[in-house]
């Protein structure tokens, strides 16, 4: 038999206006599409398709259903034959098995609650007073009703027992509600309390267009400003994508796909007649959300904010999406500008202009490394190259792996031979320090730490360096500070380490640090959890174990710089290696100098 993992993942690719279009004479109408029905014989266009909802319908004889009901119904064939057929038109290899799950979907439950609460969401928005406050706050942000509907658009309301108390009353227990993430358990006892209050109500749909969860945007001050669903059996933050349901038809016809940061990135690009856009519940596109994009085109279009946090963001997803083949284009927009902004200010017409004019993900970080200065000196260029070499490894598609070496080649004077042997030599493009480099914005004094990691020279003591700061900062909120006028998150080889360190560096240090959760990646909260659980010791000196940890640090920059002149001798001249070889010399007697001493440590 066929899973029901694999059945589903056939229904969510299917475009069942092209299969119903193979028998039936369709013509779109709004948001769905006529023609008459091939069950009854009809003449009339009362059969209706509706691809955002993957479901037909037929008003006369009142036949219905999906895309393998239609190809059972209309070909006399049973559903693994069905689901086989769409499968061969979507490129998806259906494997069978012994039997199939029997009984009901236990994810069934959670669709029913989270579609519940979408509706209650709803009328608290239009009908409620309390929701006065985010219907007024839509209306600044000039989106109206017949926009927000389209997105079912919702409001949270204050009271912390409202929508349980609602949902209790039409039958929904408190154990589905737990487990759907819309109540949260209280770790001292008591009654749960409703996750999302005084927030407007995005909600979150799976390609097959069940409600999996909310995106909530707290309307007054406090933090954090966007929350999400908790991980649920149907919510997995980085394996869905927002507005893909809606998408998913337009943007395999039109073999193309853009992608932004936020909920109001898509709902006002969808609002101006670009229906071929998603965005991911975060800044950075995952690969689980890659290889979802890659099942509907090839084909991508990255449009984020044009400040430095959208910038690092476009090229960590534009290699995400290269190591699924796909071929990627940057959309850049005027500074101070984001997506929603922009079209809103100069409308569709003008955003069509600047996709016209999108560049390749590639050719964009090589146009800002040369307007930042980086080809201009040796140091430099080994630099720019430690950060394009990033997205050469991530390419799969071996055509454009070999443009890029060429443009590399060319931009940097380098044959390459050196260049692909270097793109050979060092494995691990999928970890996420490769595919995050930082964007320059002018060159960085010599001795700073490079973004990949040290390979042969990187200091044992390096790690456990950045996990003891992480946690002394953590639990002395007084130091970080201090410790951020010498350390950076870009000077951490750890991903975790790094994620934790800028959630540190922009919080307000009253701000409790338990607090810090919400803001940092899904990959560090175990991280995180595990360094708040260590107690910081009375009979720690906390200054010796900073003064360690920043020497072990700084140590590991030197070490890192001494490989990176290793790679540099290679393409230098012989009067660049003289220069070269007083550097290391220097370097080795800092290192000397540092001493990096042993310090009461947990990490030993």
């Amino acid at each position: 038999m066929i899973t029901d993992e694999t059945v589903e993942r056939v229904r969510e690719a299917a475009d069942i206006v092209k299969v119903v279009g193979e028998h039936v004479k369709l013509k779109k109408v709004g948001s769905s599409w006529r023609g008459p029905c091939p069950f009854h014989q009809g003449t009339h266009p009362n059969f209706s398709v509706v691809p955002s909802k993957g479901i037909y319908t037929c008003f006369v004889c009142g036949e219905k259903g999906d895309v393998f009901t239609f190809l059972q119904k209309r070909l006399g064939i049973d559903f693994p034959a069905a689901v086989k057929q769409v499968a061969d038109q979507v490129g998806i290899v259906v494997e069978e098995v012994q039997r199939r799950r029997e009984g009901p979907d236990p994810r069934q439950p959670l669709w029913d609650a989270n579609a519940a609460v979408a509706d209650y969401y709803r009328t608290q928005l239009w009908d409620d007073r309390e929701g006065e406050e985010a219907r007024n706050y839509l209306a600044m942000r000039r989106v109206s009703r017949d926009v927000a509907d389209r997105f079912g658009l919702g409001y949270a309301p204050r009271d912390p027992a409202a929508m349980r108390t609602h949902l209790n009353k039409i039958g929904m227990s408190d154990e589905v509600l737990l487990q759907a993430g819309l109540l949260v358990a209280r770790e001292e006892g008591g009654e749960p309390r409703t996750r999302f209050r005084s927030r407007l109500m995005f909600p979150i749909q799976d390609a097959a267009s069940n409600v999996v969860g909310f995106g909530g945007r707290l309307l007054g001050p406090g933090e954090p400003k966007y929350l999400n669903s908790a991980e649920s059996l149907v919510y997995s933050k980085s394996k869905l994508l927002y507005g893909l349901h809606m998408a998913k038809h337009v943007i395999r016809k039109d073999d193309r796909v853009m992608v932004v940061e936020g909920y109001f990135d898509v709902v006002r690009l969808v609002s101006a007649g670009f229906d071929w856009v998603v965005a991911p519940l975060g800044t950075a596109l995952t690969d689980e959300q890659a290889a979802l994009i890659r099942r509907y085109t090839k084909n991508a279009f990255l449009l984020y904010d044009s400040d430095r946090a959208g910038l690092k963001a476009t090229f960590r997803s534009g290699d995400q999406l290269l190591r699924h083949g796909m071929s990627v284009q940057v959309v850049t927009l005027p500074e101070g500008e984001d997506p929603d902004s922009f079209v809103d200010k100069h409308g569709a017409d003008a955003l069509q202009e600047q996709l016209a004019r999108a560049i390749n993900v590639f050719e964009r970080k090589v146009q800002l490394l040369q307007r930042a200065g980086w080809f201009g000196d040796l140091t430099g260029k080994r630099r720019a190259l430690d950060r394009l070499l990033p997205t050469i490894r991530a390419t799969a598609d071996p055509l454009t792996r070999d443009m890029y070496l060429t443009r590399a080649s060319e931009v940097a004077g380098v044959a390459k031979e050196i260049l692909a042997h270097e793109a050979d030599a060092e494995p691990g493009a999928g970890s996420s320090r490769a595919a995050a480099p930082r964007v320059p914005a002018s060159p960085a004094p010599r001795t700073r730490a490079p973004e990949r990691p040290a390979r042969a020279r990187a200091s044992s003591a390096a790690p456990s360096a950045e996990r003891e700061l992480i946690w002394i900062l953590l639990h002395d909120r007084n130091q970080v500070e201090a410790a951020g006028e010498q350390v950076g998150p870009d000077d951490l080889a750890d991903a975790a380490m790094r994620d934790i360190l800028r959630v540190l560096l922009a919080a307000d240090p009253a701000r409790p640090s338990e607090e810090l959760a919400a803001e940092v990646e899904a990959e560090s909260l175990g991280t995180l959890t595990e360094l708040l659980e260590r107690p910081l010791s009375d009979d720690f000196d906390v200054g010796q174990l900073m003064s360690g940890c920043l020497a072990r640090l700084r140590a590991a920059v030197i070490e890192r710089r001494l490989t990176q002149i290793d790679g540099e001798m290679r393409i230098a001249a012989p009067e660049e290696q003289d220069v070269l070889l007083a550097e290391k010399q220097r370097l080795h007697r800092e290192v000397v100098a540092l001493g990096v001493r042993r310090y009461k440590s947990f990490a030993r």
